[in-house]
């Protein structure tokens, strides 16, 4: 047991440090979005639906110089940027902006984002992955905020019918979440379109 916990000690250590060495060359600018493989236990089938490594994200914003991230996980709320990427599988972080951010996210812009996501603020994730605002999942988080504050859609919506649920780890986790499957007209924006979108750039991945 003494092994097991230095061995915790000393990974939970090595995580932290990957992730201080990664604020340190990456330069913070509010608006940014953070990209991460996530340890919850749907990243694995958000993997597979999406056929991408990515399976959350979140939106950096400096408070008094440093950088936090507001997500949706349960609930929704800000998270210091070190903790948030030593959160991840190995510490790994891509993290992308708007190419026109310098005329578009000046101050006022970014006002009005942090205006939008105070009404999600502490709302419930959302695990069925509707498009309402009861309740918020990641990626819709973020899109929804530039969308309202910036009149920026940075990705097309999509539909669970475009989606493969066949696979078994996919169907274990929506077996848990709906009798049946989830209505296949419901509108649904993913980590993976987000990051894919021609209106970002990338800034830092280590």
């Amino acid at each position: 047991m003494k092994k097991f916990l230095i061995a915790l000690a000393l990974l939970i250590g090595l995580t932290m440090a990957v992730a201080c060495r990664a604020t340190e060359t990456y330069n913070p600018r509010d608006g940014d979005i953070v990209f991460q493989v996530s340890r919850s236990k749907q990243s694995r089938a958000v993997q597979l639906v999406t056929g991408s490594p990515y399976s959350h994200m979140g939106i950096v914003y400096l408070r008094d110089g440093d950088p936090i991230v507001f997500e949706a996980v349960e609930p929704v709320k800000t998270t210091p940027l070190p903790e948030w990427i030593a959160r991840g599988a190995k510490g790994h972080v891509a993290i992308k902006r708007l190419r026109n951010a310098d005329q578009l996210l000046d101050r006022d812009a970014i006002q009005r984002m942090l205006e939008e996501g105070r009404a999600f603020n502490g709302k419930h994730y959302d695990l069925r992955f509707e498009w309402s605002d009861d309740r918020i999942y990641c990626s819709e988080l973020v899109w929804k905020i530039y969308n309202r504050a910036l009149g920026i859609e940075l990705s097309g919506l999509e539909t669970v019918s475009d989606f493969n649920l066949d696979q078994l780890e996919v169907r274990t986790v929506v077996n848990t979440r709906w009798d049946g499957v989830p209505p296949p007209e419901q509108k649904i924006v993913s980590p993976a379109a987000i990051f894919e979108s021609e209106l970002l750039v990338t800034v830092y991945e280590n």
